[in-house]
């Protein structure tokens, strides 16, 4: 898959992630393991980078003698979910009829 195309889904997959409830970095690679591979050296430049972008939050929360960080998506990330859907659709239009030239050709 193309690098950047990757990238993107990558950035929509984690803003999904804690679309319903705040999460931690490894809860946030569990939960989209099952929809696309992504380890720990790529999650959290990711994270970083929503970050910087305004489309989450971080909170610092005492774990076992430790601090983990809870990631909180805010408007701009939702507003970036809603945009993805919406390009989405048009990419779904443009597959179909991409598929649907070839069946023909094969015809």
């Amino acid at each position: 898959m193309e690098t950047q195309l990757k990238k993107g889904l990558l950035d929509v997959c984690v803003l999904a992630a804690i679309m319903n409830e705040d999460s931690y970095g490894y809860k946030i690679i569990e939960t989209i393991r099952p929809y696309i591979s992504v380890s720990e050296s790529t999650l959290y430049p990711i994270l970083r980078r929503l970050g910087n972008a305004g489309m989450l939050e971080v909170r610092p929360v005492p774990h076992n003698g430790r601090t983990r960080k809870y990631y909180h998506i805010t408007q701009a990330g939702i507003d970036r979910v809603e945009q993805f859907l919406n390009e989405w659709k048009e990419i779904m239009t443009i597959y179909r009829f991409v598929k649907e030239a070839k069946s023909d050709d094969e015809e």
